[in-house]
């Protein structure tokens, strides 16, 4: 069984990881986006708790958010193990995790802490451009359309979401680095982090990861 946990800020490539070892070991990828847009559509009460946080505007409480994770890492297709992409993200939502796994016999495998500073981020994400159509992420210098403002797939209009521009992406990082960047030492004392580049190729830092994970 591994029960793995992604840390690292916004843009470090977690969600490009999170695929190829969610792919690789046969474990779901689990983030917590995911898990409020489930049970919201589903109308679980749950889900309908954290719907009226989130139409008023307001953060969904630590102990709610542990509460919808558990509901998720108790099902059927978790039972061999299971990888969390923006869980824990704070130190009360870490340890609340710990006592559940505890309770439930099971243990955190490991955390992978990808490291990126401000300098690899903030040109990684604010030259990201996405087809307004079909989705396909471009970058104005390491992956350009062929024809500057038009995808290559689909001819659609390619745009700047807003939560690729600098301010934002400045602004997201200040956040991660005061709320969830406290967890590294918290795993740290537990021995269970691992620090990764993540301004390394994608290939190497999978590399690195399933040499520490194995076969």
């Amino acid at each position: 069984m591994r029960i793995i946990v992604l840390l690292g800020p916004p843009g470090a490539g977690k969600g490009t990881q999170a695929v190829r070892i969610s792919h690789k070991y046969g474990i779901p990828h689990i983030s917590t986006g995911d898990i409020f847009r489930s049970n919201v559509k589903e109308g679980t009460p749950l889900g309908r708790k954290a719907e009226e946080y989130m139409n008023q505007g307001h953060l969904v409480p630590d102990e709610l958010v542990c509460e919808l994770v558990e509901d998720r890492v108790s099902k059927d297709d978790c039972q061999n193990g299971f990888l969390l992409d923006g869980f824990p993200r704070t130190l009360f939502q870490a340890r609340h995790f710990d006592d559940y796994l505890e309770r439930s016999g099971r243990e955190l495998t490991v955390v992978l802490d990808m490291q990126v500073g401000q300098e690899v981020l903030i040109p990684r994400m604010a030259g990201r451009r996405v087809c307004k159509n079909c989705g396909k992420t471009y970058h104005v210098k390491t992956m350009p359309p062929k024809q500057e403002g038009v995808c290559d797939v689909c001819g659609g209009e390619i745009y700047q979401r807003i939560d690729d521009t600098e301010a934002t992406v400045r602004n997201r990082f200040k956040v991660y680095m005061e709320q969830t960047h406290p967890l590294t030492e918290y795993y740290r004392n537990a021995g269970k982090l691992v620090t990764l580049d993540g301004a390394l190729a994608p290939d190497v830092v999978f590399g690195q990861i399933t040499d520490l994970l194995g076969d």
